[in-house]
């Protein structure tokens, strides 16, 4: 049996190896490797391995507990449970204390290390107060349910983290069920992703705006400090040097906007240590909220245009995105523009529906095997399609069982995953190309680690009961949960609450939230306006989109897009400060300089706005009035409102002749009386 196991040894010491090659691509896709420093990569790079690598341990568990080389991969039963230990206990501490612990450290704006460990401290005080907090109540229960057992303290703790992680796995999962499938039907073919792009525009237009706006402020604080750093110690000084030196010079801005700004930048009289600290930390928090929209921006208007030219092009069958462009399909020389028209609006718009439709019916199949898991486990979809051999005495589950099993785990963390990036309630933090602040890339992590154990367990407790309970994850993890009347209950009947978050998305419950409270979690572009311009519909992005794309025409350059040669991290120097942000520079005085009159004269036809011949002739009250009119002339009445007064009919005064020709009524004759159309001469009928 020994011998048996050594391919299986292989196969899993190459996946594993495989694995973190991948994870490591990953971090790389988002971080610097080389500037990022070692004590943020090392704890980030754990926190997505170890998490990674359970949807290989998974498997290999459920064929291991009845080894045989000819049904799939196994391992000892001791090495599958030294391997879950050690992956269980690193998450956990990764968890609950490092990457916390991390996250705060990198955010600080301190230079030296013992202030920037204390604030570090200081910060998860409250947050390490709760989870004690709430131990001591676990603690508490369990005593008196189970009496004093100190070898069995473990297992409340186990429970209690397990309950926590659950509660947000089932949430974050239950979303993405029902929105990732529908994110791919709907953006499909190249029209509705258009759309889509078009409807995301103008928020994201106003965020980029708005964080250029706030990092303008910040930096002209730090140039009227630079300016007052005469009457601080030495190393103050030196601190107000360096923070002048990674921030570029705000451009000017004229009137209200320079007043508004030079108010906004209050100086205290005494330069403390705390208050370039806070400076600090709100400045670096700044670059990463500029770069993070600002790449959304980019990628808006880099997707919007490829759409529009793969449109554009139906008529010829012939498309060619230019030698801006660099893909990899567009480095294949094989493919020519009729091939690549084919490839862009038949066969991935297909290839995109198809997969949705399959992930549609895997999301039904997961729902299904939730709601039955605690009463008829047989007639779990999830449990029929990994179990093949229900019967057999050789091993339940085979290497066919044991894909489909790794697929099955993939596809619920990926939901929970993409749920994450779906709601809008973790304030600025975001993965950015390239650019991912350091407190983002913990923050992140973290997640991925807290929430994989808990779906994980969940997975095979939707198995038969034959099946998991042989498992060295269940002896070693469901045991010590089952271990008091309330874990049990909870893993067993807690998961059909998946429900509630897959119905309030399936019927946009969050956007009726929204429109009762006054605030939503999810903003689903899809739904906005479908048209208006001026309040956030699909019409006006499509203007800003065209505008955007006119002026980088024109200009030769792309308005906002930053350059890639470095990251936003600014730890990569001592100090906690990073290389002066040329690009912010750049990206701040292409916005604030003026678009072309191209540019000007399509944005106005596309918003159906008329071109004044002269802006000096227009005053601002026409501007208003025909706002106001436009407003009242595109509201959609009911039709009692536009029934009403139709039974009454005009005095014979007030009706046009018989012999003239046209409409009649009071309007016509009103506008005969001042000169309008109706009037032959234009005089006033008296």
């Amino acid at each position: 049996m020994a011998d048996s196991a050594v391919g299986s040894i292989i196969f899993t010491l190459v996946a594993l190896l495989s694995i973190s090659l991948l994870v490591l691509l990953l971090i790389r896709f988002y971080l610097p490797l080389r500037s990022t420093p070692g004590y943020l990569l090392f704890p980030v790079f754990l926190g997505l391995a170890l998490p990674c690598s359970i949807i290989l341990l998974v498997p290999i568990d459920l064929a291991s507990a009845e080894p045989d080389s000819s049904r799939g991969i196994w391992l000892p039963e001791r090495a599958v449970l030294v391997a879950w230990r050690i992956t269980y206990w690193l998450t956990f501490l990764l968890t609950w204390w490092l990457l916390p612990l991390l996250g705060e450290y990198v955010d600080s704006g301190f230079r030296d290390l013992k202030s920037r460990i204390l604030y570090s401290l200081r910060n998860n005080a409250r947050y390490q107060l709760i989870v004690l907090g709430t131990g001591i109540a676990g603690l508490v229960y369990y005593i008196l349910q189970n009496g004093f057992n100190i070898s069995s303290i473990k297992g409340m703790i186990m429970a209690l983290a397990y309950a926590y992680g659950l509660l947000l796995a089932i949430g974050l999962m239950g979303h993405g069920l029902v929105a990732l499938p529908r994110r791919l039907f709907r953006t499909a073919r190249p029209s509705g992703k258009l759309r889509s792009l078009q409807t995301q525009a103008p928020k994201t237009k106003d965020n980029m705006e708005e964080a250029v706006e706030q990092l303008e402020e910040l930096e002209n604080t730090v140039i009227q400090l630079k300016q007052r750093k005469s009457g601080t110690g030495r190393v103050l000084q030196e601190w107000i040097d360096e923070l002048a030196d990674t921030t570029a010079t705000p451009v000017p801005r004229n009137g209200a906007a320079a007043a508004i700004g030079a108010a906004g930048a209050k100086i205290p009289a005494v330069i403390t240590e705390s208050y370039l600290a806070e400076l600090t930390r709100k400045l670096k928090r700044a670059k990463h909220k500029e770069a993070r929209f600002v790449d959304e921006w980019n990628n808006i208007c880099r997707q919007a245009q490829d759409a529009q030219t793969v449109l554009d092009s139906a008529s010829s069958k012939s498309l060619d995105f230019g030698s801006g462009r660099e893909t990899f399909m567009d480095r294949l020389s094989f493919i020519t523009p009729t091939m690549r028209y084919q490839l862009y609006a038949n066969v991935m718009p297909g290839a995109r529906v198809a997969i949705s439709a399959c992930l549609a019916l895997a999301s039904i199949m997961v729902i299904w095997s939730e709601i039955v898991r605690s009463f008829a486990p047989q007639v779990s979809l999830i449990n029929l399609t990994v179990v093949h051999h229900p019967n057999s005495d050789e091993g339940k589950v085979g290497l066919a069982g044991q894909v489909i099993a790794a697929a099955w785990l993939l596809y619920m963390d990926a939901c929970a995953l993409y749920a994450m990036t779906d709601m809008k309630v973790w304030g600025n933090r975001a993965l950015v190309k390239r650019q991912t602040y350091a407190e983002s890339a913990c923050w992140y992590s973290l997640q991925v680690a807290k929430l994989t154990v808990p779906l994980s367990y969940n997975f095979i407790t939707m198995l038969r009961a034959d099946v998991y309970k042989e498992t060295s994850f269940y002896k070693f993890l469901g045991q010590l949960i089952n271990l008091t009347p309330l874990g049990k209950g909870f893993s067993a009947f807690f998961p059909i609450f998946l429900l509630l978050p897959v119905l309030a998305t399936a019927f946009n419950l969050y956007g009726k939230a929204k429109n009762i409270f006054g605030f939503g979690i999810l903003e689903d572009e899809t739904e906005g306006n479908p048209s208006g311009f001026g309040t956030g519909g699909w019409r006006e992005g499509k203007a800003l989109i065209e505008r955007e794309l006119q002026s980088r025409s024109a200009g030769g350059a792309a308005v906002g897009l930053l350059a890639r040669g470095g990251s936003l991290d600014l730890e990569r120097q001592a100090g906690g400060t990073s290389t002066p942000p040329e690009r912010a520079r750049a990206q701040r005085e292409a916005l604030s300089s003026g678009h072309t009159q191209e540019a000007n004269r399509q944005f106005n036809s596309i918003t159906n706005q008329e071109e004044p011949a002269d802006d000096r002739a227009r005053h601002f009250y026409q501007d208003f009035f025909e706002r106001v009119g436009n407003t009242f002339d595109s509201v959609d009445r009911p039709e009692w409102v536009r029934s009403l007064g139709s039974g009454v009919s005009a005095p014979k005064w007030m009706q046009r002749d018989q012999g003239n020709e046209g409409s009649s009524g009071p309007a016509s004759t009103l506008s005969r009386w001042f000169g309008g159309s109706g009037a032959g001469d234009g005089r006033l009928r008296i």
